[in-house]
């Protein structure tokens, strides 16, 4: 069935995790330099999208605390439109399952979904690194969405090499504490001199660790006792600038396994908490495949 078979186009927003991440240093107009490893889920948000013939860009869901126009979803429609000049509307659903604030790129995953879904009901027929080149206009981890691959990351996250991480399965846990990112780089005991690495050495394990991590766990009671308690499973993670936690198991049955411990008797942990398979092509990817894009 072709995805336009239907008055809507659904498609997947993945939530990523960062494996690796470290701050090497400052650029003149203040944006970090980083290298990290972004892991793509097979877990996320879906967006769902319809065509609308008066011109309009409309939000219909509600996202408690985030005005239509300050969205990222709705950003994107309008910095793509803006390429063309005229353009049919379009009405964004967005099913939110990713936790805002939790550094899994949620917010960064729906607007590259927006960028790629509209691309093909606007016949924009737009390369995947025009895209990427506007995805960086809306933040430094959305063109890693936009293309689809899990990836090394270098500059400020937009320079990517994809990488083949293999399956892995992760418990991914959030404490229910929303991080500002903007706080925590400005954060004065964060490390932001990281000897510079390769990505021999992240695969060869040389290079491990969060640069966010024991920043956010002194400064937040809830995310430090989550990576605690989570250690009785593995070596527990941040990701991004967090507040999200997670484990990586080798084998699914050992991810669920987990899961089902660390849910035992408390089903606010079970809202909060999923085992996700580590994907080195995102679903959003796989599934715009057969759509035969042109360069323009």
């Amino acid at each position: 069935m072709s995805p336009l078979d239907s008055e809507w186009l659904c498609l997947p927003a993945p939530a990523k995790l960062n494996l690796f991440l470290q701050i090497v240093g400052r650029r003149a107009d203040g944006y970090h330099m980083l290298q990290t490893v972004f892991q793509l889920l097979d877990w996320g948000d879906e967006v769902r999208l319809r065509v609308r013939a008066d011109g309009d860009i409309r939000r219909v869901s509600n996202l408690p605390g985030v005005a239509p126009e300050c969205d990222l979803v709705v950003r994107a429609a309008h910095l793509l439109r803006n390429q063309v000049g005229a353009s049919p509307g379009v009405d964004i659903d967005v099913i939110k399952r990713i936790p805002m604030g939790g550094g899994l790129g949620g917010g960064s995953s729906d607007a590259a979904t927006v960028l790629v879904g509209l691309n093909k009901l606007w016949n924009l027929g737009f390369d995947e690194d025009r895209l990427a080149g506007l995805a960086l206009q809306l933040g430094a981890d959305v063109p890693v969405f936009v293309r689809g691959r899990s990836a090394w990351a270098e500059g400020i996250g937009e320079v990517l090499t994809p990488l083949a991480l293999g399956a892995r399965w992760f418990l991914v846990v959030d404490p229910g504490v929303h991080v500002p990112t903007a706080t925590l780089f400005q954060a004065p005991e964060l490390t932001r001199d990281s000897t510079v690495t390769t990505i021999s050495g992240f695969l060869s394990g040389r290079s491990t660790g969060n640069a966010f991590q024991p920043v956010l766990a002194a400064r937040s009671k809830v995310v430090a006792a989550t990576l605690e308690a989570l250690s009785e499973y593995g070596s527990p993670q941040l990701s991004g600038s967090g507040a999200c936690c997670f484990v990586a198991f080798e084998r699914e049955n050992m991810a669920h396994e987990a899961f089902n411990h660390w849910c035992a008797g408390d089903p606010r942990r079970a809202r909060t908490s999923v085992v996700a398979r580590g994907v080195d092509l995102s679903p959003l990817r796989a599934s715009v495949q057969g759509w035969g894009v042109a360069k323009r």
